[in-house]
């Protein structure tokens, strides 16, 4: 009996099948959601699509490709079929009166991810740019917050969404939509439907920046932005340690191979200075750096552990607003300035 293939040689021969129409391959489409081995290999495919031949081409394609692993192991193949929201042939479309829209993200959680968007966000917005911040982690939203926003949105007469601003930015979070600690219980069709709606519905006006800070990962949001919105790039905040940065590799490479540009890594927790001056590099050290020069990207520095940003976050002012003069605003200005000169 031949060996039983791994998940990884399964994703490595998959990576080679096209989705239907396009040249690239079902792997960096976000198609494949599962892959499971046992007495069978299911693999669990997932496609929005209207057009019904689509998921059988998947499916034939998927199967033949399989053969050539020379198992003696039977493959079943499923594909969930979902109303799209947008169709994918159309590729990104831009966001009317947005210039330029820059992702925050993280492989992990706990980064601090959303402290450097709101922060990044403030600081643009003081250099004279029309900035709007969509927080679009739906199940952990923190920028409302972060913020001080409190106030629930309302729609327009042609039921578009009016945002709330503070500091300088227009915001919108569904902590703004959310009652109390009320938890966003949603689906994948229902989570794409929300991005979209955040992103399209949302009366933005005319701006200079959108950042959109993205919740950890590489799940459907992150997949619905980059395949139906045209991002100028993407910053990736992470902390020096090891598992930190293999999440952070990862986001990397999802946003590589849509080709969307990385504009630097951000490294945050870098180390804890002690009242007394000692410096304690808690999560490691050179992480961030050593990841951006193997990357090939800027490396845009190191943020502290400092406490006064925890205390501004949670009191609703960023430290941006409430002390400009200190070294981690001071740099939270520098990275926005490299920013604001892309466009």
């Amino acid at each position: 009996m031949k060996s039983q293939p791994t998940e990884q040689q399964i994703r490595d021969l998959l990576s080679k099948v096209p989705y239907p129409g396009f040249s690239r391959d079902i792997i960096s489409f976000g198609v494949v959601r599962g892959i499971t081995i046992d007495s069978e290999i299911s693999i669990q495919l997932v496609v929005a699509t209207n057009d019904t031949a689509v998921a059988t081409q998947l499916r034939e394609r998927v199967l033949q490709a399989m053969t050539s692993l020379g198992s003696d192991v039977p493959v079943k193949v499923q594909v969930d079929v979902q109303a799209p929201v947008q169709n994918a042939s159309q590729g990104p479309v831009p966001i009317p009166g947005v210039r330029q829209i820059i992702a925050v993200a993280s492989g992990k959680g706990g980064v601090g991810k959303s402290t450097v968007s709101v922060n990044l966000a403030v600081a643009l917005a003081a250099q004279g740019l029309k900035v709007g911040l969509c927080d679009c982690d739906l199940y952990g939203p923190s920028v409302a917050l972060m913020c001080g926003v409190s106030e629930r949105p309302y729609a327009d007469e042609e039921g578009r969404i009016i945002p709330p601003e503070r500091h300088g930015i227009k915001i919108m979070s569904m902590g703004l939509l959310l009652d109390g600690d009320s938890p966003a219980l949603l689906r994948g069709p229902m989570v794409t439907r929300y991005t979209q709606q955040f992103l399209r519905n949302v009366l933005w006006g005319d701006l200079d920046v959108l950042l959109l800070d993205l919740p950890p990962g590489t799940g459907d949001i992150q997949l619905t932005i980059v395949q139906t919105i045209p991002l100028a790039g993407a910053v990736i905040v992470t902390t020096p340690q090891e598992v930190a940065l293999i999440d952070a590799r990862k986001a990397a490479s999802m946003f590589q191979k849509t080709n969307v540009p990385i504009l630097g890594i951000l490294e945050n927790m870098a180390c804890f200075i002690a009242p007394d001056g000692s410096i304690h590099e808690i999560f490691g050290s050179g992480g961030g750096e050593k990841e951006a020069v193997r990357l090939g990207v800027p490396f845009l520095g190191s943020l502290p552990l400092d406490p006064a940003i925890r205390i501004a976050s949670d009191s609703g002012t960023p430290l941006v607003v409430s002390s400009p003069q200190s070294p981690t605003s001071e740099h939270f200005t520098k990275v926005a300035t490299s920013l604001a000169s892309l466009g």
